[in-house]
């Protein structure tokens, strides 16, 4: 099973090679390297020579992903960055406001016009009611689609609704674009927090957003990767039941027994898979991290 971690992916503005470079040691599984919000209008074409001299060094950032958010092709800058970034050796491409499928075709035509390798995944933006409302059919838009990211901000503008503690205004959405995701397999990560100083509220968002299925949380800052590391990462707790439970699986299919029980506990199919998940995220962290 392979699995990357996306506990935490970081925003870091496209035109600032110190950031970049600082990505390097910080404990981030991802960073998104922004062309779009982070970057001013007259300093878009510097900022793609920054993040494409970035992605020269792209061993320097071991397993980190590294993800480039362009602008939106209804912009004068959209088209000009899908194709700088078709080859410059990003993991993925972050489309930002996609509202349709024919959006993704469009970006994704644009990047295999210009070389794009096979491997290059695109990653889809949903912070428009509309965007929301066809989630499904731009999860399903193109084999390279692999992953959703929420925009809440600009959704809770959009609803006019409030950005409560519990965001329970915006459940609705948040779950009608899981069930998108995970119905056509992709990963799926929550929207920022954007107080920095309220850690124990951003640490109660990622928690939420764990127990909603979310794979991480999108970042703003530093001072937030620890936490979103710690509530999106299996504990030994996990770690260690899911060992005993595909031990004790194991052992029962070896001596031909049909139910297995672990701590009085019947274990299904569903439940293996579930552990054995577990463990992969659990490996993939290890070897990204080296803890």
């Amino acid at each position: 099973m392979t699995i990357r971690p996306r506990r935490s992916v970081l925003y870091m503005p496209g035109s600032n090679p110190r950031a970049q470079e600082k990505a390097k040691s910080l404990a981030v599984d991802g960073v998104i390297l922004d062309l779009e919000d982070a970057t001013a209008p007259d300093k878009k074409e510097e900022a793609r020579a920054t993040i494409r001299a970035t992605l020269d060094r792209r061993a320097e950032y071991g397993g980190r992903e590294l993800v480039v958010r362009v602008n939106g092709l209804d912009t004068p800058w959209g088209y000009g960055d899908l194709v700088a970034m078709a080859r410059a050796g990003a993991d993925a491409i972050l489309l930002p406001k996609v509202e349709s499928a024919d959006t993704v075709r469009r970006a994704i035509a644009i990047l295999e016009a210009h070389g794009a390798p096979d491997e290059l995944a695109v990653w889809c933006m949903l912070e428009t009611a509309r965007g929301v409302l066809h989630a499904e059919e731009i999860a399903g838009a193109h084999p390279r689609v692999a992953c959703f990211v929420m925009g809440t901000s600009d959704l809770a503008r959009e609803l006019n609704c409030a950005h409560t503690p519990l965001r329970l205004p915006m459940l609705t959405s948040l779950g009608l674009c899981m069930l998108a995701a995970r119905a056509a397999g992709l990963a799926i990560l929550d929207g920022v927090h954007l107080d920095l100083e309220d850690m124990e509220g951003f640490e109660a968002a990622c928690i939420q957003g764990r127990e909603l299925g979310f794979d991480g949380k999108t970042l703003i800052h530093p001072k937030q990767i620890d936490a979103a590391n710690r509530a999106f990462s299996p504990s030994d707790e996990e770690v260690a039941r899911a060992r005993k439970i595909i031990e004790a699986w194991t052992a029962a299919r070896a001596a031909g027994q049909g139910v297995v029980v672990v701590d009085g506990r019947l274990v299904e199919n569903l439940h293996v898979a579930m552990a054995q998940r577990t463990l992969a995220l659990h490996e993939a962290i290890s070897r990204i991290h080296g803890s």
